[in-house]
């Protein structure tokens, strides 16, 4: 599978096999709009299958909280998962966590490699339980 990149006025986001990964530019923020076309980026990439958001912060920068809200209602976004190697930032990430509605799909890493493993699990997951009940 290619990774496409796509090019945001406030960072990228890589389009890979069912997960976009988000690298936000440093001191930007994560707001609602900004996340909209982030979740259409997933839409039209990867049609009507579900698929998995890491948002992999590299650089420092603010989120909005009430994005998770509007990515927790996104049919075909199934989970979430944040990197950092700053444990500053994974606690900060812990509090957003708050505002997500399913917990069990938002989850926290000090690495890409680790990130991209459970994600991949947790989307072959919702595939089985799609084609067990289709």
């Amino acid at each position: 599978m290619m990774t496409t990149k796509v090019e945001l006025n406030c960072g990228v986001v890589w389009v890979h096999d069912r997960i976009l990964i988000n690298e936000m530019n440093e001191g930007a923020l994560l707001d609602v709009e900004t996340n909209r076309k982030i979740l259409q980026i997933g839409t039209d990439s990867f049609g009507g299958n579900f698929f998995g958001y890491i948002s992999h912060r590299i650089h420092s920068y603010a989120v909005n909280p009430m994005v998770y809200r509007e990515s927790a209602e996104h049919p075909q976004l199934k989970a979430i998962a944040v990197v950092s190697e700053n444990a500053l930032t994974r606690q900060t990430a812990r509090v957003e966590r708050q505002f997500y509605t399913d917990k069990n799909s938002f989850e926290i890493f000090s690495t890409l490699e680790e990130a991209e493993a459970w994600m991949t699990e947790q989307l072959n997951t919702y595939s089985k339980e799609k084609s067990l009940k289709g």
